[in-house]
């Protein structure tokens, strides 16, 4: 199948050559049926957050970890079973089961600015929220290591 050359693009032909190529209209596309949420990560004067989009989850759904390499994992994982059968009592024949399963994993490198012991997290509104504060300049100085020569 060839590419289509738009009428609308007044561009050069090299650029409308690509655009073309990667065009939806002829080329199929494979959209992931993943359940990857949106994450947000925004950063002021006292800290860094990270806000994960997740309705219908609750905070017994996630677990946040830090490792030994200085990353932060956010993993989610949601199971879900809905049945309908003709007889509770004996012996079960499905007229209609669905099951959902949901997974998911991001993993972040943290700066070295960061407060470890005080990252908290709250859940609200199908919103999950990771507060990363930043150690004060007087705090990194404390940290700073002299190495005498002898």
């Amino acid at each position: 199948m060839m590419p289509t050359i738009y009428a609308t693009r007044n561009q050069g032909w090299i650029p409308a050559v690509f655009n073309d190529f990667f065009n939806d209209n002829w080329m199929p596309t494979i959209k992931p049926r993943g359940t990857t949420p949106a994450i947000n990560v925004s950063e002021d004067q006292t800290g860094y957050k990270v806000e994960v989009a997740a309705p219908g989850m609750t905070k017994d759904d996630f677990k946040i970890q830090l490792t030994t390499d200085g990353d932060i994992v956010i993993s989610m994982e949601k199971k879900n079973e809905t049945q309908e059968c003709s007889d509770k009592d004996s012996k079960k024949t499905y007229l209609r089961k669905e099951f959902s399963y949901s997974k998911f994993e991001q993993r972040f490198s943290l700066p070295d600015n960061v407060e470890k012991p005080k990252i908290s997290a709250n859940m609200a509104d199908g919103v999950l929220a990771i507060n990363i504060p930043k150690k004060t300049e007087e705090e990194m100085a404390k940290e700073t290591l002299n190495i005498e020569i002898q």
